[in-house]
């Protein structure tokens, strides 16, 4: 039976604005990254023509920041554009948590996270965080794990690494089908800092509009496919 087809305005009002506002403009992107990011279009467009379901799992060391962001980020926009069978996941080399500062950052773009915790994100080493992006969704579960972990794929992935750390340190991630490096700079550098609310604010639009820029060219690809 077929996929049904998503409407991109099933996604929260908000995140829908903070796409067309601020994670728009792909002039920001440098040309370098643009064609690291090509790559990973190449890859998930070939699945969909192939009418395959498309696992991704973004990867760096903690688990606890940039992967947390690129996977939500990479879920959202593969509905904003409507592209099927995407399912996102994210994991570390090891597990701490998911930052409640970058936990802010995403809040403040328009999704709506709880935690586990009731009143506050600081209680628990390892929070779980309900996800919302849609009404009438069932939540993704947030939390700090390792690449490894069986809530993860095991096999027939594309391996997303955002860290150089992860990068440097697992040169092959078992199962991954195939394996892309997008680093971001760590916005941790900024914490306890009068920049830290900037740093945080910065890397989440900065993978808003990476991943808005990936999922549109796998539209506009495949669009094109299907006009031959």
């Amino acid at each position: 039976m077929p996929e049904k087809k998503r409407d991109k305005a099933e996604i929260f009002a908000p995140l829908s604005f903070y796409i067309s506002t601020n994670a728009a403009d792909f002039s920001s992107i440098p040309e370098e990254r643009k064609t690291r990011l090509d790559d990973i279009t190449n890859y998930i467009s070939e699945k969909i023509g192939q009418e395959k379901q498309v696992n991704i799992l973004f990867i760096c060391t903690h688990n606890s920041r940039r992967s947390h962001m690129s996977q939500l980020w990479a879920q959202v926009a593969a509905l904003f554009y409507e592209i099927p069978r995407i399912h996102c996941y994210s994991g570390g080399t090891e597990a701490t948590a998911f930052n409640p500062r970058a936990v802010k950052a995403m809040r403040k773009a328009g999704f709506q996270i709880e935690s586990d915790a009731i009143g506050s994100d600081a209680i628990g080493p390892n929070p779980v965080y309900r996800v919302l992006y849609t009404e009438g969704t069932e939540p993704i579960a947030a939390f700090s794990k390792k690449f490894s972990d069986p809530v993860n794929p095991k096999g027939d992935f594309l391996a997303v690494m955002t860290c150089s750390g992860a990068d440097e340190a697992c040169p092959v991630i078992p199962g991954a089908e195939a394996r892309f490096s997008i680093p971001y700079e760590d916005p941790k550098v900024a914490d306890n800092t009068p920049e830290e609310a900037l740093r945080y604010d910065e890397r989440c639009q900065q993978i808003a509009t990476e991943m808005v820029y990936l999922f549109k060219k796998v539209k506009e690809r495949n669009e094109s496919i299907h006009s031959v």
